[in-house]
């Protein structure tokens, strides 16, 4: 099936399933490939993008259900240069291995557009995100260091 989907402020046609995961449309079709595959079953966020500015597991989330919405991925997070948070996430040193970081600044955004200055409850309770290499404190220092930049 044909779809119309906006990625990035620009419209995609992509031909699909409609129960295609946005995941792998955005991969395999627009050749986004800052998001990443994880899990595959939307636990550990390791594929989250924004829709219509939420964090939401792309690898759950139907290509079908993308009517109307507008979609961000990490390629497209700031227009002039690096984000707030991606100059925190380099300042406290937050990767390690590096692999679930793209979800993890995803999600983080969204949590920042919904709360200025958030508590470490807020951030505990808003970064489900999974990181193998357990570098929680250190997304909270950026986190934090964000919040008080922007």
């Amino acid at each position: 099936m044909a779809f119309k989907i906006r990625v990035n402020g620009a419209e995609h046609d992509v031909d699909v399933d409609g129960d295609t995961p946005l995941l792998w449309v955005l991969r395999d079709n627009l050749g986004l490939n800052g998001t990443k595959f994880g899990c595959g079953i939307a636990v550990c966020g390791a594929c989250t993008v924004h829709v219509d500015g939420v964090a939401t597991r792309s690898c759950s989330f139907p290509v079908e259900a993308t009517e109307g919405v507008e979609i961000t991925t990490i390629e497209a997070l700031s227009k002039d240069g690096p984000h707030p948070l991606q100059d925190a996430w380099v300042a406290e040193d937050v990767p390690q291995c590096g692999y679930c970081q793209t979800g993890q600044i995803m999600a983080a955004v969204a949590l920042l557009s919904q709360t200025d200055d958030p508590s470490d409850n807020d951030i505990d309770a808003a970064m489900t995100n999974i990181c193998r290499c357990g570098t929680y404190n250190r997304i909270r220092a950026a986190i934090k260091r964000a919040a008080a930049a922007m």
